[in-house]
């Protein structure tokens, strides 16, 4: 096969994303913006003020803050357990 044969179904007034994609300039800038809009769109939800990181951190959070009500439950039933003890104790 000669060289020029391999280029005689390339028509040379296509243009670029016609010849290598098969698809028109402007279909290929509408495929464009759809997959730089995702783009943008999934790193907003990944990265953003409503992001899955925020949920995470709120998350966590939350289970601190649960383990530090329950440690000052007990902490609390401590300290009156002892200031009835030395309320009787002085009563006497």
């Amino acid at each position: 096969m000669n060289s020029p044969e391999l280029y005689e179904d390339i028509d040379s007034t296509q243009s670029i994303s016609q010849r290598y994609l098969g698809l028109s300039a402007g279909k290929f800038l509408i495929l464009f913006l759809m997959v730089l809009g995702m783009g943008v769109y999934l790193g907003i939800i990944l990265y953003g003020k409503n992001s899955l990181e925020v949920l995470f951190g709120l998350q966590d959070y939350e289970n601190y803050l649960q383990t530090e009500i329950y440690r000052l439950k007990d902490e609390n039933s401590n300290l009156q357990r002892e200031y009835f003890e030395l309320k009787e104790i002085s009563a006497q």
